[in-house]
């Protein structure tokens, strides 16, 4: 893990996003073999209007930025106190899409994605599910294909599941097995790093298949993505027009259904704002939850918060997602 925060601050919502990329490209070597190579996804479409702006900087603590580009002793404080309490490593990325204002701590260094790929492998899926997998179309799959935590899969291993079943098995229950079955519909894990390429994003990468994706060794750039990345690919599928509308509905509603995060986002974000969110979780205490929020005036906010520690088998506090939510909140949307 890299021991050098990285944080960016945003003034205006009217550029475009700048992000870091390694320069690797994904593998899909490991794991199940995929189905035969298909037509690709569409690619080339359009940033958001209200894409995000970044410039990287190094700096030891956190920042929130209104239009006036000053950072927040108070926030920047207040998150580098999580990371104290906690023993962890924190970043974050937020962005009230209606100001422009955004919170960013270490939002430039990568963290495991874990299970929060599953959200953009449904994604990838329904926005060519009409002449490559037509969202009624049921996929059967052998026993040997379900894993731990697959709950809705093993479910329905008689009987197969809709690809439409499988997305919301992903993204809702983050069912292991929907996930791989949803990858071997893109091509494997290169097919959705392909994806995420489409998307303008040049920073996230998928090398693996799980669970070993979920290995999250520090220093390993597979399967990782940055805070203000990951919260910028999400931002073009749910607010943007990366997908068409009636999928983009679609898409947020299965997010709005996640039943993971009750003891994060959902937790640490005002009760009366609606979310739509993906966690992650994995090795090294990897704690992930990226989604949208609708405040009490309907103002949308994109956030990313993602954690881990420096032990392989250090218990995962989902609390800490939670207060970095409730920071979030207060900093970007005060009394909505």
């Amino acid at each position: 893990m890299s021991s050098t925060p990285l944080f960016s601050t945003t003034t205006s919502s009217t550029h475009l996003t700048r992000t870091v990329t390694s320069g690797a490209t994904a593998s899909a070597a490991d794991g199940p073999a995929p189905l035969p190579r298909r037509r690709l996804l569409r690619t080339g479409l359009g940033l958001t209007g209200a894409a995000m702006a970044a410039t990287a900087l190094s700096a030891p603590t956190a920042s929130a930025a209104p239009r006036s580009g000053r950072a927040e002793p108070a926030e920047s404080a207040e998150l580098a106190e999580l990371e104290r309490r906690y023993g962890a490593r924190l970043g974050v990325y937020a962005r009230n899409v209606r100001t422009g204002r955004t919170v960013a701590h270490r939002a430039g260094e990568r963290f495991a994605m874990c299970s929060t790929f599953k959200a953009f492998a449904a994604a990838a899926v329904l926005r060519d599910h009409g002449d490559r997998a037509p969202l009624d179309r049921v996929v059967h799959y052998p026993p040997r294909d379900i894993l731990p935590n697959s709950p809705r899969t093993q479910e329905n291993l008689e009987t197969g599941m809709t690809v439409a079943g499988l997305c919301a098995a992903a993204i809702q229950y983050s069912d292991n097995a929907a996930g791989n079955l949803l990858l071997r519909e893109l091509g494997g894990p290169a097919g959705l790093t392909r994806f995420l390429r489409s998307l303008g994003d040049t920073v996230s990468r998928l090398d693996r298949w799980e669970p070993e994706l979920n290995t999250a060794i520090p220093g390993d750039v597979r399967d990782t993505t940055t805070p203000e990345a990951i919260a910028g690919s999400l931002e073009r599928l749910t607010l943007g027009r990366a997908l068409r509308r009636a999928d983009r509905q679609r898409f947020t509603g299965w997010l709005k259904g996640n039943t993971t995060s009750e003891e994060r986002f959902r937790k640490g974000l005002p009760p009366a704002w609606v979310v739509a969110d993906k966690t992650g979780t994995g090795d090294y205490a990897t704690a992930n939850d990226i989604g949208v929020a609708w405040t009490t005036r309907g103002t949308p906010v994109v956030l990313a918060v993602l954690s881990d520690k420096s032990a392989k088998d250090a218990p995962v506090d989902q609390a800490l997602i939670a207060e970095a939510a409730a920071v979030v909140a207060r900093t970007l949307a005060p009394g909505e």
